[in-house]
């Protein structure tokens, strides 16, 4: 089969399009014919040796959508989704196919193509992880989104309104018009980081948010605390290029803020395909909507299509093995 594999790490031109043997099945693993695989960031970082549990050589990819080729009778010709902890330690998806556990299969909503289903995975996952299973954000609440133009942003400002909460997005720049995102927040705000805490106090009458995601860390880490309402809850999943935050902690503890980090990675295929089937009555009832896909290409245009989400897009970029 074809696959994108990296021998070494490095940025994206270190990926090569070869041609390796294809996975079989056997007791506890099934094999999907690979129909679509996005590029999440993590899948940039993976290729750049930021992770230390990833084994060389190694193909990418995180999620996937396809239809199982191999395995169980009765999973034969079932059209599955996944996500999880593949490419790191275990060959991903960004290949005709990929071997995964059958405790993980699970099958794609209908109302999604391939390539809508590919480009939920990780950033649902998260996004769910931090509002729902962590945060526990409540009906009536105010979730605030920093990051709201990407991926895992764009994902929990459509958990927030499903759920019932105003949700406020907070990012550089506003997010695709065409997106969920745009549509569904009930406000969408581009301040400094300096200036996002007292934006959000006059947008929330002084009182803050019970919720904030931060998708982006860095410089807004300290203002999104001082964000939150008294009990407010704060959940962490980016911290591109600064490690280390300061806080003042008096203030953290008589505000009785409750602060949470959350890893995607730390949840394995299985563990992953119960968030996917946590997600899936929203999908097929009309209540979630898939990302805009910015570019859906082949293997031989990978390279490509890793330097576009590397240079930041707007929409999701997804593979498609089989094309051509």
């Amino acid at each position: 089969m074809k696959a994108l594999r990296f021998e070494r790490f490095g940025d994206p031109d270190v990926l090569r399009q070869v041609t390796v043997a294809t996975p079989r099945a056997d007791g506890d693993t099934a094999i999907v014919a690979v129909r679509a695989a996005s590029i999440n960031p993590s899948d940039l970082g993976n290729v750049a040796g930021r992770f230390p549990q990833t084994t060389l050589p190694r193909i990418p990819g995180r999620d996937y959508s396809g239809v199982v080729v191999d395995g169980p009778a009765a999973w034969i010709g079932v059209e599955v989704w996944g996500t999880g902890n593949a490419g790191f330690a275990r060959d991903g998806s960004h290949a005709e196919a990929i071997a995964v556990p059958v405790a993980s299969l699970r099958r794609k909503p209908a109302t999604l193509s391939h390539a809508e289903a590919a480009s939920i995975g990780v950033n649902f996952a998260a996004a769910w992880l931090g509002v729902v299973d962590y945060a526990r954000l409540a009906a009536g609440e105010t979730l605030v989104v920093i990051g709201a133009a990407g991926g895992v942003g764009g994902a929990a400002v459509q958990i927030g309104h499903r759920i019932g909460a105003r949700v406020i997005g907070i990012d550089r720049a506003a997010p695709h018009p065409e997106s969920p995102a745009a549509r569904l927040a009930d406000r969408i705000v581009t301040p400094e980081p300096a200036e996002s805490a007292a934006m959000i106090r006059e947008l929330t009458g002084g009182r803050g948010a019970a919720v904030v995601l931060n998708a982006v860390g860095g410089a807004t880490f300290e203002p999104s605390l001082a964000m939150l309402a008294p009990r407010g809850r704060l959940a962490v999943l980016a911290s591109p290029g600064q490690r280390r935050a300061s806080f003042d902690l008096l203030d953290f503890y008589h505000n009785e803020s409750q602060l949470f980090g959350v890893d995607t990675l730390k949840r394995d295929m299985v563990e992953s395909a119960a968030l996917l089937e946590a997600l899936t009555p929203g999908f097929e009832a009309g209540g979630f909507q898939p990302p805009v896909i910015e570019r859906a290409v082949g293997l031989d245009q990978a390279v490509e299509a890793y330097r576009a989400v590397a240079a930041g897009t707007r929409g999701r970029v997804v593979l498609l093995p089989d094309a051509g």
